[in-house]
């Protein structure tokens, strides 16, 4: 109650000019599987309180959560579980009336197989012999079991991207919502790396309306 009211002050203010104070308001909402109760509680206790300050104060909180001014954006990570808690957010909040952003998908990692290759790999199929000369012409003379070791990660690379492949088919073909992607960052996150997640952002779109954003 106590946050869903702070927003709605900090959306309502206004300077002396009577513009408003703020751009935008972002709030790090719950768990993907709790913000529709998170943001619906406030509507809750303006059924509860029929009139007076309270109900008042409830319904004004309830009429900015619903309206344009407010857009509920999603995170999901590409595993099979984020991916079917996302989407089935998706349809709590269509249900609960709130107007819905974009679906951030978060720690996307790079693919460095071909496409040709990934479904082999992933099911164990990698040349090893084929490896080997590779590494051969480029100069590299490796013992086997570093073969062996490199091959071993390259399955385990191919499965992940199989799996991460399918997850991202599956939100694209299941909701419509624009889709945002970020990259992992292997370094942790630092003032440079925040530029870099701006920067990926808006070459994706950010900055127009969200609904000029392809998926």
């Amino acid at each position: 109650m106590l946050l869903t009211g702070k927003i709605k002050e900090c959306v309502n203010r206004k300077g002396p000019d009577g513009r408003p104070v703020y751009d935008a308001v972002v709030v790090d909402a719950p768990p993907t599987g709790r913000v529709v109760g998170f943001l619906d509680v406030t509507k809750a206790m303006a059924d509860l309180a029929r009139s007076g300050p309270i109900h008042s104060q409830a319904a004004g909180v309830v009429q900015v959560l619903h309206s344009p001014l407010t857009a509920v954006h999603l995170v999901a990570l590409l595993a099979e579980l984020p991916v079917t808690e996302t989407l089935e957010t998706v349809d709590e909040l269509a249900a609960a009336g709130f107007p819905t952003g974009a679906v951030f998908v978060n720690r996307v990692r790079p693919q460095w197989l071909p496409d040709r290759s990934v479904a082999a790999a992933a099911g164990g199929r990698v040349d090893a012999d084929r490896v080997r000369a590779g590494l051969a012409s480029a100069g590299l003379d490796l013992p086997p079991d570093v073969v062996d070791g490199l091959v071993a990660e390259t399955v385990e690379h191919a499965v992940r991207v199989h799996a991460e492949g399918a997850a991202l088919a599956r939100l694209a073909e299941a909701s419509a919502l624009p889709r945002l992607e970020l990259p992992e960052l292997v370094d942790g996150v630092d003032l440079g790396s925040l530029y870099e997640l701006a920067g990926t952002l808006t070459a994706q779109g950010v900055g127009r309306a969200l609904t000029e954003v392809g998926p």
